[in-house]
């Protein structure tokens, strides 16, 4: 089920589906560092993202454990597997290129996560505001929310109209995924293209 029935919420599903494969980046150093390496880097990622905290009606103190951690990891390690078959006949993100878990068992995590917390939509028009449609959980268990919620994100990105412009940039030492927003873009952010650019001066440039 698409994470929402309105453009506003529709972007920030297709933000947090984006922004759980970040989790996954460019260290600065050469390497690949994973903000999710620990439970605390869990919780900060998902208390740094008070709308997902909402729909999944957990505490502004929640807190994760080892067990929601093992949970949202295998659940990016399927998102990561179907955002690169997303992107074929492109290449996938060089941080994925060696360890992608196959495709059937990627669509399996996701759709199991996404089942184990049933959804209704609900209504919210904050004053002043325009009326917004979310799906907030209508059952199964507390530690299923989070899964369940980032499932129904990326299941709801890839199944629409975004995965068509989804790229892998391959910027020198980059290792995000983007959505591409106008024809000429080749790189998830300037840096990245003025890596690339000066890579490719160097490569011409270089002495045989």
């Amino acid at each position: 089920m698409p994470d929402s029935s309105t453009p506003d919420s529709r972007t920030a599903g297709t933000r947090l589906a984006l922004d759980l494969t970040l989790t996954i980046r460019h260290d600065g150093q050469g390497g690949v560092a994973d903000d999710l390496d620990s439970p605390a880097g869990l919780t900060r990622w998902v208390r740094e993202r008070p709308d997902l905290l909402a729909r999944v009606r957990a505490p502004a103190g929640w807190t994760a454990n080892g067990a929601d951690l093992a949970a949202v990891r295998s659940l990016r390690d399927a998102a990561r597997a179907l955002f690169a078959r997303a992107v074929r006949p492109g290449d996938p993100s060089p941080a994925d290129a060696a360890r992608l878990i196959p495709v059937e068992t990627a669509l399996g995590r996701l759709n199991g996560a996404a089942a184990a917390v049933p959804a209704v939509p609900r209504l919210e028009w904050p004053r002043g505001g325009e009326p917004v449609a979310h799906d907030h959980p209508a059952g199964g268990s507390a530690a299923d929310a989070l899964p369940a919620a980032l499932a129904r994100a990326v299941i709801g990105f890839l199944a629409g109209p975004g995965r068509a412009d989804l790229r892998a940039c391959h910027a020198p030492r980059c290792v995000r995924y983007f959505v591409k927003e106008h024809p000429r873009q080749e790189w998830c952010k300037p840096s990245c293209g003025n890596r690339a650019r000066v890579a490719r001066h160097h490569e011409r440039h270089r002495t045989p």
